[in-house]
């Protein structure tokens, strides 16, 4: 028959047996694991803190518990809290049958706890998987809902990207428009086309045409702010939405910058290859609220102005020109900036 402490063992892997001199005799495997080392042949009151509903001072105390449930602690673990029912073994000792109560998911990652260190019967059991279920589940929701919440944004980015030179497209620049209606922000438009480009791509080749698209890009993003929105309405053609800028001199001078950057001859696959651009300039007026859509008509009748003046200067809308291309007139002495 099997003695009454291999029972225990066998049974209650979270207990300890203390002996009538305060002495551990006997403590199971799963709390073996708590970090103390051998408990056995120590003192019962050194190596554990007991915390309600009494402090016992000598084994006397500690029998006068049995019956009752404590809430102790191993003196070396402070931040674990135990349960403990003290039981006495008819041999002046005690055992106390532990459990860790609201701490045992901490005692299990901590110590690294298996089923195997508590009762077959035990709850805790159950406790366990259900938590380390709902963990696991929590943690594949979050980690699709992040896999779908990339890829919509991806989607949404590639939706509104020109997949050649990286700049917002035209469904970017008609979103951006539509906003700018709605609020009170003054903005100026740059329409750029590029010259010769069509002669030069058709006569050395697409690739070419490519590389000298994602130059200009290049060029567009080293010149404006971080707040611009720089689109690439199609082809060869180019559009700069500047928010909170209307200032002729400024707008003049990102012009001719971009015109004298863009027009400086480069080396491509052994090629040398040199284009040149127009800009056309139309502001919107803090006096009346301009449609978006007429603000762009502007600037696209400035562009061709400046391109029918002579190509490689920008040119502002003015009244003069009319509201499209069918109305546009170019002065004597065009003005650039």
């Amino acid at each position: 028959m099997i003695s009454a402490l291999d029972l225990l063992v066998r049974l209650r892997p979270l207990h300890v047996c203390v002996g009538k001199t305060g002495h551990i005799s006997q403590v199971g495997a799963g709390l073996a694991k708590l970090g103390a080392g051998d408990l056995r042949n120590k003192r019962f009151l050194e190596t554990f803190e007991i915390l309600r509903p009494a402090q016992p001072t000598d084994m006397a105390d500690l029998r006068k518990l049995a019956g009752q449930v404590l809430k102790l602690r191993l003196r070396c673990e402070p931040d674990i809290v135990l349960r403990g029912l003290v039981i006495e073994d008819h041999a002046e000792g005690v055992i106390l049958d532990l459990s860790f109560g609201i701490a045992i998911v901490e005692a299990v990652q901590r110590f690294g706890l298996t089923a195997q260190d508590f009762a077959a019967s035990d709850l805790a059991v159950e406790l366990l998987f259900l938590q380390e279920a709902k963990s696991s589940a929590m943690a594949a929701s979050f980690s699709l809902n992040s896999r779908l919440q990339g890829a919509r944004l991806a989607a949404e980015t590639e939706a509104l990207t020109d997949g050649l030179t990286g700049l917002h497209n035209r469904r970017a620049l008609d979103g951006a428009l539509s906003r700018l209606g709605q609020s009170d922000t003054e903005y100026a438009v740059l329409h750029m086309d590029l010259d010769r480009f069509k002669q030069v791509n058709d006569s050395m080749g697409h690739a070419i045409g490519d590389a000298i698209l994602k130059r200009v890009a290049a060029i567009m993003r080293a010149q404006t702010r971080q707040d611009d929105l720089l689109v690439r309405a199609g082809g060869d053609e180019f559009v700069i939405v500047c928010p909170g800028l209307t200032e002729h001199t400024r707008l003049g001078d990102l012009s001719q910058t971009l015109i004298r950057d863009v027009s400086i001859p480069v080396m491509i696959d052994g090629q040398e290859v040199a284009v040149g651009a127009s800009i056309g300039i139309a502001a919107s007026e803090s006096e009346e609220r301009i449609d978006p859509c007429v603000l762009v008509q502007r600037a696209d009748v400035a562009l061709y102005a400046a391109k029918r003046s002579g190509r490689g200067r920008h040119m502002f809308w003015s009244a003069p020109m009319g509201q499209s291309l069918t109305d546009l007139e170019i002065p004597d002495s065009p003005a650039q900036g």
